[in-house]
């Protein structure tokens, strides 16, 4: 499996992550799918338990133009890059498709409103079998009580990083989903509440920038810190590639 700064991942496109959370799934497995970007990386350079988190999981997706970009400086495979958002979007097409129930955690009450509203426009056949707001630090135990009287098939996370990696790391053994998968901020975009960028600037891999644009205040010094890091890094595992012949260890 490559391995990016110490994070393993995997060399798969969106329809080889479908077949293979699919096959679990039907196969009545428990897994954790994943994905790295920019931000996940150099976070896990001083969080050994995010790092851990993200070695331990099943499927590792890449969710990030400049993580690509920064697996290709290296000489490492470059998959096809795989969203959270357009994963979570097949992935409720296919659970309507497939009858797998899903869960929603994650987000506020009123996001998860308008979530449930639009996916049951989109999807009118899903089974969504319940959710819950990500406002329940002090309750995990009476969500996961919830989650498992539930029975999704499919347990999707809306909390931000590193929380939503905490969680699952906690209580993963607990939950009985059979995929449990973190979406990030996916709830935000697919109930309305945030604007994903245009097509081409996602082609060009800017959708950071395009983040940035609507929420500067919040997000610029974030980015700016994150990617500084991030070619700082790279800089410094490119000469100790060199260093030590080319070599991919």
């Amino acid at each position: 499996m490559p391995n990016i700064l110490g994070l393993n991942y995997d060399n798969l496109n969106r329809e080889q992550t479908l077949a293979k959370i699919c096959g679990h799934i039907d196969r009545g497995d428990k897994i954790i799918r994943a994905d790295i970007n920019v931000g996940t990386i150099t976070s896990s350079q001083n969080d050994r338990k995010l790092l851990d988190f993200i070695n331990a999981c099943d499927i590792v997706n890449m969710d990030g133009a400049g993580a690509l970009m920064g697996a290709a400086f290296l000489g490492l495979p470059k998959p096809e890059r795989v969203t959270g958002v357009d994963l979570f979007l097949e992935l409720l097409k296919v659970s309507e498709k497939n009858s797998y129930p899903v869960y929603f955690l994650g987000a506020t009450k009123d996001t998860l409103d308008l979530l449930v509203k639009k996916t049951k426009s989109k999807f009118p056949n899903l089974d969504i079998c319940g959710c819950h707001d990500g406002y329940f630090w002090g309750s995990e135990s009476k969500v996961i009580e919830d989650i498992n009287s539930s029975q999704p098939k499919i347990l999707f996370i809306g909390i931000k990083s590193p929380e939503k990696e905490y969680f699952q790391t906690d209580y993963r053994q607990a939950i009985n989903a059979n995929l449990i998968m973190g979406v990030g901020g996916s709830f935000d975009v697919v109930s309305g509440k945030i604007r994903r960028a245009p097509a081409l600037i996602q082609r060009l891999g800017l959708e950071w920038l395009y983040r940035i644009y609507q929420e500067p205040r919040r997000l610029w010094k974030r980015y700016l810190k994150s990617n500084s890091k991030f070619a700082l890094l790279l800089a410094r595992e490119k000469i100790k590639r060199l260093n030590n012949g080319g070599k991919n260890d």
